[in-house]
């Protein structure tokens, strides 16, 4: 009997369930099902780490090992020692140093762009990339903020993945806008709601505006529905399963993803895809590349420029709207690498 490949999947985390955290539950979910690993999933804890009970709530079932650790721990040090194979998420350098002077393969999915500052910081992390058996940057423009417009040797584009919506519905009997998020700053969520109670609505029943999440924002959030005279008005479920999400997805008719952080790409947009919706989402960072072709674009920070887009998909024909919803779901099979493709590079 041939020995099973030790995969240690593992990445920072606050504690909470994000874009990275859901990425590697679906790396993990997925090699789990191939019979030549033994899967072990960890999140090394970052300075002021706060638990959220979802992320565990999704963890205590799974028949594969999770972790969770101090950075530059002795049990950090220790998977390391036991593994074959990392699948690093970014280039943290008490992770990817121990692991090449133990000659480990390691594949990085580099997930945040380089940001200007800390120049030594950004030096080492630099440093460390290039330590990497290959490197897997989420966007394109992710990627060209550390390497330029050019590939390196051993450095793709691989956009990343969670677990993609299936529940689908009838297309025709879609209604209104949806925004699925963490509620911090810079995500656009006070741009939708000005720009919604701008709009000419006789009945805001038959296009609706469902908020989903919950975050440190959510006082201000409800402060800001009352001023514009929305108060029961916008649908605010909180915080909500997989399965509830992708019904949600599933009955409203476009997706709002108007941020102005400089996201790296995106996943809530590729979600949306999955099931046909498509997006409305700012030129910013990596949002069009993950709504791709079908997505309605809208400058970042602009109520106005949201507002009129907003006007626009309400009032579209619905054979363009048909239109895109198809093009939104056909255009992600040349989008996403498939599982597979990960299983052939760990071997």
């Amino acid at each position: 009997m041939n020995k099973k490949i030790k995969l240690l999947i593992i990445g920072s985390s606050q504690g909470v369930y994000g874009g990275i955290e859901a990425f590697m539950l679906a790396i993990a979910d997925a090699a789990a099902q191939w019979s030549e690993f033994e899967i072990s999933l960890c999140y090394k804890l970052v300075d002021g780490y706060a638990w959220n009970t979802e992320l565990k709530d999704m963890l205590h079932d799974k028949s594969y090992k999770v972790y969770f650790v101090e950075k530059a721990s002795s049990e950090l040090f220790s998977l390391i020692k036991e593994a074959d194979v990392l699948h690093i998420q970014n280039m943290p350098p008490d992770i990817v140093i121990p692991a090449f002077i133990r000659r480990k393969k390691i594949f990085l999915t580099i997930h945040n762009r380089k940001m200007s500052g800390n120049y030594l910081r950004y030096k080492i992390w630099t440093f460390c990339s290039q330590l990497a058996t290959e490197r897997w940057y989420n966007s394109s423009f992710v990627h060209q903020s550390w390497e330029g417009t050019q590939l390196k040797k051993n450095s793709e584009v691989i956009p990343t993945v969670c677990a993609l919506p299936q529940i689908t519905s009838e297309i025709t009997n879609r209604s209104g806008f949806l925004f699925v998020g963490r509620w911090i700053e810079n995500k656009g969520i006070e741009e939708i709601i000005e720009a919604y109670s701008m709009l000419t609505l006789a009945d805001r029943k038959k296009f609706p505006l469902t908020i989903l999440g919950t975050g440190r924002l959510k006082n201000k959030i409800d402060v800001l529905i009352e001023l514009v005279g929305l108060k029961g008005e916008i649908i605010l479920p909180g915080f909500v399963t997989d399965e509830e999400k992708a019904n949600y997805f599933s009955l409203s008719k476009w997706l709002l993803a108007p941020a102005n952080t400089n996201e790296d790409l995106g996943l809530t947009p590729i979600e949306a895809r999955n099931i046909s919706l498509p997006a409305i989402v700012s030129r910013d960072g990596g949002l069009p590349e993950a709504a791709g072709p079908a997505a309605v674009l809208v400058t970042p920070g602009d109520v106005h420029d949201l507002y009129e887009k907003m006007t626009m998909v309400i009032n579209m024909s619905e054979e363009e709207y048909l239109q895109r919803a198809k093009l939104a779901k056909e255009s992600l099979k040349y989008f996403l690498k498939p599982m597979e493709y990960y299983r052939s590079k760990f071997q």
